[in-house]
């Protein structure tokens, strides 16, 4: 088996029961054979200040630093909170965004995906998103984003998603992404 490309799967909601973190789990199972994918959680980590930057990262930034830095790619789980992404995940960017252009993120390639109830999907918080990808110079995946709608319909009990369609678009952004990732391979990330 060829080696596996290293992803990292930030879920950008806290909630226990969250379908975004549901939806990273069904990558990681449904893409073992050609990405190792890291599901990572952002609750403990404080809020974004540059006079707490300038005294060293606090434990839990550096070790979700650490995490992001080894990876060779990320995957965004974004949920919609009043039409755009969390605060929880653009809180997590930020740290992950500096210094400016040696960042963790900076050059990593990236696609997103989003669960929710709503019959709309994460439409708007995924273009939202994309603004702050552009910026910290990650490869976008330019096709493929997986918009889950009516979440509460698609996943288990135990968080398992069983919705057929949705396991196939999932299916097929994994094996796009991880194309992408060997093809972005040393542009930066």
């Amino acid at each position: 088996m060829p080696d596996r490309a290293r992803i990292v799967g930030i879920s950008g909601s806290l909630r226990q029961g969250s379908f975004n973190t549901a939806a990273l789990h069904a990558a990681r199972e449904m893409a073992a054979d050609r990405l190792d994918i890291d599901v990572v959680r952002l609750n403990g980590l404080p809020l974004f200040d540059a006079d707490v930057e300038a005294r060293g990262w606090p434990g839990p930034v550096a070790a979700l630093r650490e995490r992001v830095a080894a990876a060779d790619g990320v995957i965004f789980a974004v949920p919609e909170y009043n039409y755009s992404m969390t605060g929880v995940l653009k809180n997590a960017i930020d740290w992950l965004s500096r210094p400016e252009g040696a960042a963790p993120l900076n050059g990593k390639p990236a696609t997103m995906l989003g669960a929710t109830p709503s019959k709309i999907g994460t439409a708007r918080a995924q273009a939202h998103l994309r603004d702050v990808v552009f910026y910290n110079a990650m490869p976008l995946l330019p096709y493929g984003e997986v918009l889950i709608m009516d979440a509460d319909d698609k996943f288990d009990a135990d968080g398992r998603l069983t919705d057929e369609t949705s396991r196939k678009f999932l299916g097929d952004l994994l094996d796009k992404f991880a194309d992408w990732v060997a093809a972005t391979a040393g542009t930066g990330g």
